[in-house]
C-alpha cells in the first residue's frame, strides 16, 4: 500500500493526498446514521414519529462515538509525533496500548447500556410513544458496540501512517454494506426501525473487520494485544492519550450533552414535531461539516509529524493552508444555507410540516457557520501538537459554558421560545470559536518561531 510521506513533497499536495480519502471516507460514514434516518422517516405511517424517536437515541450513539474519539484521538497524534521523531518503539506502544484501552471501553459500554437503556432514554427526553421505537433501536445498536469502537478509534491509526486510501476503504466497507442492507431489512424483511439497527450493527462489524486485518498483517507498524509485563509497563502511555483525548471526548460528550438539553427545551417550548426539526437541523449540520472534518483530520497527521520532526516550517504551512481551504469551503457552504435550504433539509424529510418549521431554525442555527470554522481549526492544531491544557478549555467553553446555559436563558428568561434554542449555537460560535482560534495564533506561533531559531542555532553549530 502506497504511504503519504508527510515528511517531504508540497504541503498542499500532502494535504490533498490525505483530506480526498478522508473526505470520500468521512461522506460515506455519514451513510451510517443518515442512511437509517432516510429510510426511517418514509416508514409508512410512522416515519415522523420514529425518525423523532431515533433522534432521541442519537446523544447515546454520540456517547459512544466519543469513547471512541477519546482512544483515537488521543493516541493518533501521539503516535505521530513518536513516528516523527522515529522512535517507533514508542510508536507501536502508544497505537497497541489504545487498541487495549478501546477494547476494554468498549465491552463496559455495551454492558452498562444494555442494563440501563429505558431508564437513560427516559431521562435524555423520550416520551411512551416515543420509547417504542426508541429503544428496540438503541437495544440493538448497543450489540456493535464493540466493533464501532474499535473500526472508529483505531482507523486514524492507518491516517497516520499515510495509508489515506485504505482509511477511506475501511469506511467505504461498511458504508456501501449498510447502504444496500438498510432497505432489505427495514422493508423486504419488515422489520421496520429494528432492521435499521441490524443493518448498522452488520456493517460495522465488516468495516472493523478490514481495519484489524490491515493493521495487524499489512501497515508499516502492526497491530497486537499486549503483553503481560507491556500491560504493566503501559500506563504512562494510556496516561497521555487519554489526556490528549479528553479534548476530543469532551468535544462529542458535549455535542451529546447539548443535544439532550435542547431535546428537553424544545419538548416543552415547541412539542414533539420540534424534536424532529432538531434531528433534521443535526442532520444537515453532519453533512455540511464532513468536509471541514475530513480537512482537519487530514491535517492532523501532518501537524503532529513535523512537528515531531522539528520542522516548524512545515507545521505553519500545514496549519495555514488547513485555514484556507476550511474557510473557502464554508463560504460556499454557507451560501447554500441561506439561499436554497430546503435542499438541504429536502435529503432528510419531505414532510411539509417539518419543512415549514426547519427552514427558518437551520438558517439560525448556521447564523455564525465561518466563527465555527475558527473553533475547529484551532482544536485541531491544539489536539495534533499535544497541547492537552488547550485542546480541553476550548471544547469545554463553547459548549458546556456558552452554549448550555444559553439554551435555557434565551427560550425561558429572554422569552425567545424555539428561536432561542436554535440561536444559542451561533453565540457560542462567535465567542468560543474566537476566542480558541486567538489563543492558538497567540500560543502555538511563537513556539514554532523559537523552535525555527534552535534549529538555525543547531544547523550553524551553536548549540551541540
Amino acid at each position: 500500500m502506497k504511504q503519504i510521506d508527510f515528511e517531504h513533497g508540497k504541503i498542499t499536495d500532502n494535504i490533498l493526498r490525505a483530506s480526498i480519502p478522508m473526505l470520500v471516507a468521512e461522506v460515506l460514514s455519514l451513510l451510517y446514521n443518515i442512511v437509517d434516518r432516510i429510510y426511517i422517516a418514509r416508514i409508512p405511517d410512522v416515519g415522523t414519529t420514529a425518525l423523532g424517536a431515533v433522534g432521541l437515541c442519537f446523544p447515546i450513539i454520540a456517547i459512544i462515538l466519543a469513547f471512541s474519539n477519546l482512544f483515537g484521538s488521543g493516541g493518533a497524534p501521539l503516535f505521530s509525533i513518536a513516528r516523527g521523531r522515529k522512535d517507533a518503539k514508542e510508536a507501536s506502544m502508544i497505537m497497541n496500548t489504545s487498541f487495549f484501552l478501546v477494547c476494554v471501553c468498549a465491552l463496559l459500554l455495551m454492558a452498562i447500556g444494555m442494563i440501563f437503556a429505558k431508564p437513560i432514554l427516559i431521562l435524555f427526553g423520550s416520551s411512551e410513544s416515543g420509547l417504542i421505537y426508541a429503544y428496540p433501536y438503541l437495544m440493538i445498536y448497543l450489540l456493535g458496540t464493540f466493533p464501532s469502537m474499535v473500526s472508529t478509534s483505531m482507523n486514524p491509526f492507518i491516517n497516520a501512517q499515510g495509508y489515506a486510501t485504505t482509511g477511506m476503504l475501511s469506511v467505504a466497507i461498511g458504508a456501501v454494506a449498510n447502504l444496500i442492507l438498510d432497505p432489505v431489512f427495514i422493508f423486504v424483511f419488515g422489520l421496520g426501525i429494528k432492521g435499521a439497527a441490524i443493518a448498522t450493527v452488520i456493517s460495522q462489524t465488516l468495516s472493523a473487520a478490514f481495519v484489524l486485518y490491515f493493521l495487524h498483517y499489512k501497515a508499516e507498524y502492526r497491530i497486537r494485544f499486549l503483553s503481560k509485563t507491556e500491560l504493566a509497563s503501559c500506563s504512562e502511555d494510556a496516561k497521555n492519550i487519554v489526556s490528549l483525548g479528553t479534548a476530543g471526548f469532551i468535544m462529542q460528550l458535549t455535542n451529546s450533552l447539548v443535544t439532550i438539553v435542547c431535546n428537553n427545551v424544545l419538548s416543552v417550548t415547541g412539542g414533539d414535531i420540534y424534536i424532529s426539526v432538531m434531528t433534521i437541523v443535526s442532520s444537515v449540520r453532519q453533512l455540511v461539516e464532513t468536509p471541514i472534518y475530513a480537512i482537519n483530520e487530514g491535517t492532523s497527521p501532518i501537524l503532529s509529524y513535523n512537528y515531531g520532526a522539528r520542522r516548524p516550517c512545515r507545521v505553519r504551512k500545514a496549519g495555514a493552508m488547513m485555514a484556507l481551504m476550511i474557510l473557502g469551503y464554508t463560504a460556499v457552504m454557507w451560501s447554500i444555507i441561506i439561499i436554497a435550504p430546503k435542499t438541504l433539509i429536502g435529503i432528510f424529510s419531505s414532510d411539509a410540516t417539518l419543512m415549514k418549521d426547519a427552514v427558518p431554525a437551520l438558517k439560525q442555527y448556521f447564523a455564525a457557520f465561518i466563527c465555527m470554522d475558527m473553533q475547529y481549526i484551532g482544536q485541531t492544531v491544539f489536539k495534533s501538537l499535544n497541547k492537552k491544557k488547550q485542546a480541553i478549555f476550548f471544547s469545554l467553553l463553547r459548549k458546556v459554558f456558552i452554549v448550555v446555559p444559553l439554551t435555557y436563558l434565551m427560550p425561558y428568561a429572554l422569552h425567545m421560545g424555539t428561536d432561542g434554542v436554535f440561536l444559542a449555537e451561533p453565540v457560542s460560535n462567535v465567542i468560543g470559536g474566537g476566542l480558541c482560534f486567538i489563543t492558538m495564533l497567540l500560543t502555538v506561533l511563537p513556539e514554532l518561531k523559537r523552535m525555527e531559531r534552535k534549529n538555525a542555532l543547531y544547523e550553524t553549530g551553536t548549540i551541540l
